[in-house]
């Protein structure tokens, strides 16, 4: 009888570990998603002809099989020999809007430049911050000054020890930069104060980034003519380029989801894990319902890859959970999110980057919101992500970010009170001019971040119970309550199915994926 893994989640985790199966091993996959839709947070929402990607998802990667994994799903526009990018080679920027595709293909990858700013006082700063005469000028003499004596201050001192995110941003950028630059944003990301948060977060999202490495990185730019995709010589907050789907992200996940389908693999959208089956510290089955006929199935298989928040796993066991691992899980907090899609037929804000600009477009990827006067969190230009992601080439498509709890203030809002909240505050910093909205849409998105507060400190709790079951694989994001990037989701999933090819009872490898030093480089 053939094996079955039950795979919860259709998110990048759960479709790598099915196509990883089915490309690597006789075991059939069936993913059970709770959602109706393909690519958890990595889905592309589609209205009206303008797409909406949730969050930004940059394609690039330290690891050259992840790059070679995309490639081979969705081939770089022009088709160029495949293993180009885990080479390293130089290919072209797809910059034009809507430019004619030779195959007439939908189905390939652009290359993109990246740019990320701050509005801060009204002003645009480049992120990472450069120390040019333009920051000079925002900042003045008198604020530029302070900057440079708390970066002295901090490098001649004794490291501070790393307690919490604001010793980690202290660190690396001084007491002033962490001011004017992070705080404010950070604690609107995560509804609470620096000092509450560990600094794991950090580590997984900022790494060895200092402002050392920024102007290293500024001197080498001025002799580096193009960089290659690859640059795996960058930190990730200084990566320049990226590849990215042609119609969003959502794109690529769509299509593996086909190709899973395709070479026998199961997907069944609409059916919510409520619970897992044990006997013998093994699983035995995934007791799912089906939300549109109302009744609940039991999955049975040999393996079982869980993608679905680790509490809600946990949880899911029921009276088998001792009270300690219960206490631990309930106290795994979570971050909501909430995008606001607003149709413009131009912006009031001017474009000050050498950038050439598209139609007048300000040439930004995303913004971030450091005004503590509005809810706005992030701003995204989806024309500047692809310029297929908009219907009318003439009109500006953004994506307005705000950071919430489920249940909150912000996140019971009715939808077309958050639209309003939205407008006026892009009319409020300066982005549109009034009554100038052409469109609006809303998404929300639960469970879009694992926090690190709260139980955070104990996950170990966790691991150790889930680690009781030589079967069970969590993965992602949220099946390791990490935040981990989409690759490092994906990578997840197939160190998942290798320990299975492999014979390897523990389940560290998993574990070791965003977590090692030098992990992005030796991938």
């Amino acid at each position: 009888m053939q094996r079955r893994a039950v795979i919860i989640g259709a998110g990048p985790a759960g479709l790598t570990a099915a196509y990883e199966l089915l490309e690597k091993t006789d075991i059939k996959p069936i993913i059970v998603e709770a959602t109706g839709e393909i690519g958890g947070i990595s889905q592309t929402v589609n209205y009206k002809g303008n797409r909406i990607d949730i969050g930004g998802h940059r394609f690039f990667s330290k690891s050259d099989r992840v790059m070679a994994w995309w490639q081979n799903i969705l081939p770089l526009q022009g088709k160029p020999a495949r293993d180009d990018l885990a080479l390293g080679r130089k290919v072209p920027l797809s910059d034009q809007p809507h430019a004619p595709d030779p195959e007439r293909e939908d189905r390939v990858m652009l290359v993109r430049s990246r740019l990320s700013r701050i509005l801060f006082l009204r002003q645009l700063f480049n992120y990472p911050i450069k120390l040019n005469l333009d920051t000079v000028k925002k900042l003045g003499l008198r604020r530029l000054a302070r900057v440079c004596w708390a970066y002295s201050k901090i490098r001649l001192s004794p490291r501070r020890e790393e307690k919490n995110l604001e010793d980690f941003f202290i660190n690396r950028f001084g007491r002033e930069l962490y001011q004017l630059f992070f705080k404010d944003y950070t604690e609107k990301v995560w509804g609470a104060a620096c000092r509450e948060i560990r600094p794991e977060w950090g580590a997984q999202r900022v790494k060895n980034l200092s402002v050392s490495r920024v102007l290293a990185h500024a001197i080498r730019s001025v002799f580096l003519k193009q960089q290659s995709i690859a640059q795996k010589e960058l930190d990730t907050s200084l990566i320049g380029r990226f590849l990215y789907p042609k119609l969003g992200p959502g794109q690529m996940w769509e299509e593996v989801a086909k190709r899973i389908s395709a070479k026998g693999g199961e997907l069944h959208l609409r059916h919510k894990v409520i619970g897992l089956k044990q006997k013998n510290d093994l699983i035995v089955g995934a007791l799912a319902m089906d939300r549109s006929a109302g009744k609940t199935r039991l999955w049975s298989g040999d393996y079982f890859f869980s993608s679905m928040p680790l509490r809600d796993l946990i949880l899911g066991f029921g009276e088998e959970v001792d009270p300690e691992t219960r206490r631990v899980a309930a106290g795994l907090r979570y971050r909501d999110f909430i995008s606001v899609g607003i149709l413009v037929p131009r912006l009031k804000m001017r474009n000050e980057s050498p950038i050439p600009t598209i139609n007048g477009v300000i040439p930004d990827n995303w913004i971030y919101i450091q005004e503590p006067g509005v809810r706005l969190g992030r701003l995204q230009v989806f024309n500047n992500w692809s310029p297929y992601m908009v219907r009318d080439p003439q009109t500006v498509w953004l994506g307005l970010e705000y950071f919430c709890n489920e249940g909150d203030e912000v996140w019971s809002k009715p939808d077309a009170e958050i639209i309003r909240l939205a407008i006026e505050e892009l009319l409020r910093i300066g982005v549109i001019e009034k009554v100038s909205v052409l469109d609006s849409t809303l998404i929300r998105m639960p469970k879009a971040y694992p926090a690190y507060f709260g139980t955070y400190d104990e996950l170990h709790v966790l691991r150790k119970f889930t680690d009781r079951f030589a079967n069970l694989y969590p993965i992602g994001r949220n099946g390791m309550h990490r935040y981990n990037n989409q690759d490092h989701s994906m990578l997840t999933a197939m160190r998942a199915v290798e320990t299975i090819l492999q014979g390897v009872s523990h389940k560290d490898p998993i574990w070791q994926v965003n977590a090692e030093e030098d992990y992005h480089e030796n991938e």
